[in-house]
């Protein structure tokens, strides 16, 4: 049974992310404290092109219709930078490059970069041996090839992919030593659990139940913050706990991008096949295919749950973080100390990390009807219908009363 907690502890935890009231966005309050210290920081800006030689060269897509992470990019990032933020925080640089798309969350990046006077650079002897910040606003999530390189060159970075205004408004204008705190609080709440179960019920009343083996180990947290000079990379916005599970079983339901519903078999911490529950079942097909032909892709990588108050902005980087949800992964999670890495996979381009997320608005079509935690003699339920049990909302009220 979950912890009991008093009611005058649980009120203390609006849930309602109408209640909040978030400051305007300040880059140079963001980048304070994530990045402390600034001082003599050398700072750089990133973004993605499918054809970064003839859309960077002389800024030509501030000109185009679409284009809208990348100019913000521009426009919040690396003219906020020039403009104000450098000064005040006493860093230089504030340069922004731009480097070819992936094509896929988290795949590794090709070395060639570019500025917008059109000459062709290189990441490493341009870039990542050259300064001290690295902020990558794109389409693709980077956060896995970054945070290698950050361990090889040195450096310190924020990856910022989806970015709209919602986030802006809300998961960027938070601050992050309150998210920090948070975080931490739900990680000694599920650290060294040793499983997780989760039971999702579909329209017509079936539950499906998935089984994540965690054998006991430290829980983990994105939480935001970058201090001293030690090189990390935040995944931004911040907030969630996360595991890296050694073992899965059972099913859970998937949502594909085009709208097919599928239940997902594991066995032996992957999955194994996909079938229908409505839709196409040509995208089952191809799921089905890619899974033969290169299994590495089914391997689960991450379990996470999030542990902010945030609105619902549209983009998986923010709603993921949101109390009361929870994700899992495929693919390559080397990034989060796990054992998957890009070589595993038959292919380049199936060496991703895909967050699978489980939310009211993702997935309208079934319910997170509960998540239970075993750890050792312990017992708790950490959600119900998309709602934080009592449990983890004490340990969230204990920690803000403190």
């Amino acid at each position: 049974m979950p912890t009991s907690t008093s009611f005058s502890a649980l009120v203390s935890v609006d849930l309602d992310p109408a209640n909040r009231t978030f400051q305007p966005f300040s880059l140079t309050r963001l980048l304070g404290s994530v990045f402390p210290p600034t001082e003599g920081c050398r700072i750089c800006v990133l973004t993605d092109f499918d054809d970064p030689a003839a859309l960077f060269a002389d800024y030509a897509f501030l000109h185009l219709i679409g284009y809208p992470i990348q100019k913000r990019a521009y426009h919040i990032f690396h003219r906020g930078l020039v403009e104000g933020t450098l000064k005040d925080l006493q860093m230089t640089g504030g340069e922004i490059y731009a480097y070819r798309s992936t094509g896929g969350s988290n795949l590794d990046l090709t070395d060639e970069a570019w500025n917008a006077c059109g000459a062709q650079l290189s990441l490493k002897r341009h870039i990542y041996t050259q300064y001290d910040i690295i902020l990558c606003v794109s389409t693709w999530s980077a956060t896995a090839p970054l945070t290698a390189m950050a361990k090889l060159h040195g450096f310190r970075g924020a990856t910022l992919h989806g970015v709209n205004d919602i986030i802006l408004q809300s998961g960027l204008s938070v601050d992050y030593n309150d998210v920090s705190r948070d975080a931490e609080a739900l990680r000694l709440a599920l650290t060294r659990a040793d499983e997780i179960e989760i039971d999702f019920e579909l329209e017509d009343g079936r539950l499906l139940t998935a089984w994540l083996g965690l054998a006991g180990q430290e829980a983990q947290k994105s939480h935001g913050l970058c201090h001293g000079r030690t090189p990390d990379v935040a995944n931004l916005p911040a907030g969630e706990v996360y595991f890296v599970p050694t073992d899965a079983r059972g099913q859970f339901p998937m949502k594909y991008e085009d709208g097919t519903l599928g239940i997902l078999h594991v066995e032996n911490r992957a999955i194994h096949r996909s079938t229908l529950i409505a839709g196409n079942q040509a995208t089952i097909d191809a799921h089905n295919a890619k899974l033969a032909d290169d299994p590495m892709t089914g391997t689960l990588g991450e379990l996470g749950f999030g542990t902010q108050i945030l609105p619902v902005s549209g983009a998986d980087i923010q709603d993921e973080k949101i109390l009361g949800t929870c994700h899992m992964a495929t693919g390559r999670d080397d990034h989060l100390g796990g054992d998957i890495e890009p070589g595993m996979f038959k292919k380049h381009e199936n060496s991703t990390h895909d967050d699978i997320l489980f939310a009211p608005h993702k997935t309208p079509n079934f319910n997170l009807k509960q998540v239970r935690m075993k750890r050792g003699t312990q017992r708790e339920v950490l959600i119900e219908n998309f709602t934080p049990s009592a449990y983890l909302l004490s340990a969230l009220a204990t920690v803000r009363q403190a």
